[in-house]
């Protein structure tokens, strides 16, 4: 973007190489940044994290599926309170019931209860200003060993009190709370929370998660006001964590334990690696599927920071301001949140200079710009549009991928082709119109829309507008300084700038594809775009033409326009290929598939059921046709609609309610108790009551629950209660009005195997890891 005279040839194209090997080595310094750290021995010094101790907790919790309730469950906790007098500590078994609450309260299948033993220990400290909670929940789904999910979590508490143990007695006390029943409602953190003495005075929560096998150990969830805490976290060896993930996270409608001590006033960190989800909640969640080095930045992290914050005086830690913040190489970038919207307008200015100094220097004229501004959207649009067809089509071609929960065994291929496509867009427009519109005016429009969009974020979510303020501010500041600079000061200035924005946008893009999955890639593309428009000025020396770009001279050869597109969409094609390829089913890696029975006793039917949006091959043998509404069947289900097929009916017994006694309040309410007994080992039982019934309140196991959430199908005010003991569940019915009042009970085991007519699944087909797989239902209705 100035006159300046060119260099020569020959160092042409020395500096275009030397540019682009800056760029690629910014690129890996901060991949690698974000990548977990080689896992520590179990003879490690024992007053760090080793991954090598903690994974014998691994593969001592996780041997098999341990749902709450199930006696592998019992017997898990067991070994928790065994490890923890190990370290010297007295454990306390939390035995209590507990509903979901807050924001949980209730679904369109009914409130979830769950008898919960929370295993509950403190590491007391020397003159303490507060509590520190480290938190992690025990049991694991009922369809997989919790290897992941989060016998992780658990090791890490365990492993990080023994490090603690180990060294100087901290200032503040740490209470380890390992929860359960949080696959099936966050019950125990609930119970936690509402129940507890230890709670009471509310503290600093960690909680460690994982929804994968792999990837580094982020921190993707805090409490509001996280500034103080954000600088605590900087404190860990290998800091991970993006205030746009929050944002993102805040916006989701998941919940973990963390949710549970949020809504109850707690301030805290929300961590957890997520990559290699294809094993989320299934059979194969093993052990053996993890990445050690996950668990070591896991819990090198976790030890740190509850160390930072062992000894600072948490009363003088309150709430703030949110923080921005992000990872580079090296540090934890953070900045008070009050800054976002100057820098958003700042970066505007310095784009808005920009292009007053390019009209002046007769580098573009504001019609050319305007047009290049207009059809900057263009790219912008069209490669995330790509990158869904691109799924779309995986999910032709191999549609057992639709059934995976995030994403496939082996997605990185397919990522690659997701960037490749968008380069390859970005690549098309800028050779289309350089051209007739300029490589400057196509630059600053690109510029312009990140810092438009950092407007647009600064005031919807905050935390994420500085993926596009700062490399649109770092952009729009070299171009500028670049129009007043010779030569090879021109090019350092570009490539200064360029660094910037790949150091900021490349290692969100490799975070946000395990966080969305690739049936989210548009995403994915959509950064990537913003990643070469703020790199437009080094792609010019890709695609060199007649007219310098900001400081950078031309080489001749027009051609490579085209060549840069081709060669993108070479290997976007390539890299799908490779794909389906090395991404195939096997025993290791096994297509998932939904399987339930649902037995009516009042009428003697039984039906398969699936919830498949697409139906497998081998679940096509049990059902078929559209899906169909069950909830008249199993209340349990709301709203929700399965494909279905006859099944031969299995000798179960339903569950049993008896009426123990019916009484009139003083304001003429009938009150009518019931006990619920399931006559089978389940893992959950259910009650509704007909949606007829004038129902004021509903009150299980001493528990009040909301009565105001209609199950549908005729069914009206119910409850899903986990894990239920073997004298049953004493239900109180507060109503209105005379008449039989009717009710629909339910329970749930998961040993579909064991069904009449089921088949083995072969070699290569595996379970999804739903809650409701395997399962299987027995209902029958009764009037009292």
């Amino acid at each position: 973007m100035r006159d300046a005279a060119p260099l020569r040839p020959a160092r042409r194209g020395w500096a275009t190489l030397a540019v682009l090997a800056l760029l690629a080595l910014a690129g890996l310094a901060a991949v690698r940044a974000i990548l977990p750290p080689p896992a520590a021995p179990a003879s490690a010094p024992a007053g760090e994290f080793s991954a090598g101790r903690a994974f014998r907790t691994v593969q001592a919790i996780a041997a098999t599926a341990h749902p709450a309730g199930s006696a592998a469950n019992d017997r898990v906790r067991d070994q928790l309170v065994g490890a923890l007098r190990g370290l010297g500590l007295s454990p306390q078994v939390q035995d209590t019931v507990s509903a979901q609450g807050g924001e949980l309260s209730a679904s369109s299948g009914g409130t979830g209860l769950a008898r919960v033993r929370n295993v509950v220990a403190v590491l007391p400290g020397k003159a303490s200003t507060g509590r520190i909670f480290l938190v992690a929940h025990y049991d694991s789904a009922q369809t997989g060993p919790g290897g992941n999910d989060d016998a992780a979590g658990v090791a890490t508490v365990l492993e990080t009190a023994r490090a603690l143990t180990a060294g100087d007695q901290l200032t503040n006390d740490v209470v380890l709370v390992l929860t359960d029943a949080e696959e099936a409602c966050l019950c125990g953190a609930e119970a936690f929370v509402r129940q507890s003495d230890l709670a009471r005075d509310g503290g600093v929560v960690l909680n460690l998660e994982a929804r994968g096998s792999s990837g580094p150990s982020i921190m993707f969830e805090t409490s509001r006001g996280n500034g103080k805490l954000v600088e605590a976290y900087a404190h860990a060896p290998g800091p991970v964590g993006t205030s746009f993930a929050v944002e993102i996270y805040r916006r989701l409608p998941n919940d973990t334990d963390f949710t549970a001590f949020r809504e109850a006033g707690f301030q805290g960190l929300n961590s957890a690696y997520i990559d290699g989800a294809a094993v989320y909640h299934a059979p194969t969640d093993l052990p053996s599927a993890m990445d050690r080095d996950s668990l070591q930045h896991h819990g090198a992290n976790a030890l740190a920071v509850t160390r930072e914050l062992g000894d600072q005086n948490l009363r003088a830690l309150r709430p703030g301001g949110d923080a921005t913040y992000f990872p580079v190489p090296g540090l934890l970038v953070r900045y008070p949140g009050a800054l976002v919207r100057p820098l958003a307008v700042l970066a505007v200015l310095a784009v808005a200079a920009l292009a007053w100094l390019a009209r002046r220097r007769g580098r573009l004229t504001g019609r050319r710009l305007a047009v290049a501004g207009a059809l900057t959207l263009a790219p912008i649009v069209v490669a995330p549009v790509l990158a869904q067809i691109l799924w779309t089509v995986l999910t032709l071609v191999r549609p057992e991928y639709g059934a995976l929960p995030i994403d496939p065994y082996r997605p990185g291929p397919y990522r690659v082709a997701v960037m490749a496509i968008a380069a390859a867009v970005v690549f098309c427009w800028f050779a289309l119109l350089r051209r007739r519109l300029g490589a400057t005016a196509l630059a600053v429009a690109g510029l312009g829309w990140l810092a438009g969009l950092g407007v647009v974020l600064a005031a919807v979510t905050p935390g994420g507008a500085y993926l596009v303020t700062i490399p649109s501010l770092a952009g729009a500041l070299a171009a500028a300084t670049a129009m007043v600079v010779r030569d090879w000061a021109a090019t350092a200035v570009i490539t200064a700038g360029a660094a910037v924005a790949v150091v900021i946008l490349l290692p969100t893009v490799v975070m946000l594809f395990p966080a969305l999955g690739l049936a989210m890639g548009a995403a994915g593309a959509f950064l990537t775009v913003l990643l070469l428009l703020a790199l437009l000025p080094v792609i010019d020396l890709i695609h060199p033409s007649a007219e310098p770009v900001q400081g950078l001279p031309a080489l001749r050869a027009r051609r490579r326009g085209p060549l840069a597109t081709l060669t993108a969409s070479v290997a976007a094609l390539a890299c799908t290929v490779t794909g389906l390829v090395v991404d195939r089913f096997d025993a290791a890696h096994p297509a998932l598939t939904q399987l339930m029975y649902a037995l009516d006793a009042d009428t003697g039917t039984a039906r398969w059921l699936s919830a498949e949006t697409t139906t497998q091959k081998w679940t096509g043998q049990y059902v078929s046709g559209d899906p169909e509404p069950v909830a008249q069947m199993l209340p349990a289900f709301g709203a929700a609609e399965l494909r279905a097929g006859p099944a031969q009916a299995a000798t179960l017994p339903a569950p049993m309610v008896t009426k123990e006694s019916e009484t009139t309040s003083a304001t003429g309410d009938r009150i009518v108790t019931l006990l619920l007994q399931p006559r089978r080992t389940v893992r959950f039982t259910t009650l509704h009551v007909a949606a007829a019934a004038q129902v004021t309140t509903l009150t299980v196991a001493g528990r009040e629950i909301p009565a105001d959430k209609a199950a549908g199908g005729g069914w009206g005010a119910g409850f899903v209660f986990h894990a239920p003991p073997a004298e049953g569940v004493r239900v109180v019915i507060t109503l209105r009005g005379a008449g039989p009042v009717r009710v629909r009970a339910m329970d749930a085991s998961d040993n579909v195997t064991e069904m009449p007519g089921f088949h083995a699944r072969p070699s290569g087909v595996g379970v999804l890891g739903s809650h409701s797989s395997e399962m299987v239902a027995v209902a029958k209705t009764y009037s009292f």
